[in-house]
């Protein structure tokens, strides 16, 4: 029997988007980071818009995100993802315009863009990832960071005397008027992976059609950070941090602006 005969389209069941490259991922074994930016990938193939996408990379874990999709990429400053990309897309209004963000980066130093970005409706899309901790600098506490959660700074745990309250940035987006649409979902699971891509989607086609700002949060994992082996660390995320981080649709007005 020929490979011809056996890679038939009906029997392809898995394989690598083009956009990926086969440049060695840096990031840590059990990492979301890697799943997302396939389905990134995915997603962006399926739109067929890999020539008119423009990704916006973060500092932080994803700070080398440029290495792995081959589309046009730009690098911001700490946190100043958002307002590069509320230029680039009213300099290109034909793009798919999107920010790739960790927690620290987002909602700590880029507070302010994140908000006013997303608060002006800029034809975005954020894709936010939640591991509750500073991953590529120690461990230190985020912004996110569970109450009673320990990290290299707060080693007894978070305490809200001390730190205040973890900061909910999604569900403050949904609470604003220039976003279409945001949600939360996570990638532990096929199941969720599946959920996830369908939201990245959404929130691309939102993009591309000029509706509103978009926020995609994906509740993450770091192994590294958090001292927990990938089992520990998917389970300890589905006990703890969904708990506080609700997944789901939390605002879809995609329609009522079609």
């Amino acid at each position: 029997m020929n490979r011809e005969d056996i890679i038939k389209p009906e029997n392809f069941v898995y394989g690598k988007d083009p956009l990926v490259n086969n440049t060695p991922m840096h990031y840590c074994p059990g990492c979301s980071h890697g799943v997302v930016h396939k389905l990134i990938a995915e997603v962006i193939t399926s739109l067929g818009v890999e020539e008119k996408t423009i990704g916006i990379c973060p500092v932080g874990c994803a700070v080398f995100a440029y290495r792995y999709l081959d589309i046009d990429w730009l690098e911001a400053a700490h946190g100043r993802a958002p307002a590069l990309a509320s230029a680039t897309s009213r300099l290109w209004p034909d793009r798919l315009v999107f920010t790739y963000q960790g927690d620290g980066d987002l909602a700590c130093i880029g507070t302010a863009e994140t908000i006013h970005a997303l608060n002006r409706g800029e034809r975005m899309t954020i894709i936010f990832i939640n591991n509750a901790i500073y991953g590529m600098t120690g461990g230190q506490m985020a912004p996110t960071t569970l109450l009673g959660m320990k990290t290299s700074t707060c080693p007894f745990g978070r305490d809200v005397k001390l730190h205040g309250y973890p900061l909910n940035i999604t569900d403050i987006a949904a609470s604003l008027q220039g976003t279409a649409f945001v949600a939360r979902e996570s990638v532990e699971t096929p199941a969720s992976i599946l959920k996830a891509r369908r939201a990245i989607r959404h929130a691309f086609e939102n993009t591309m059609n000029g509706i509103g700002s978009n926020l995609v949060e994906i509740v993450s994992t770091c192994s590294a950070g958090w001292k927990k082996t990938p089992v520990e660390a998917n389970k300890w995320m589905e006990e703890n941090m969904m708990h506080y981080y609700k997944k789901g649709v939390l605002k879809d007005i995609s329609e009522k602006k079609n």
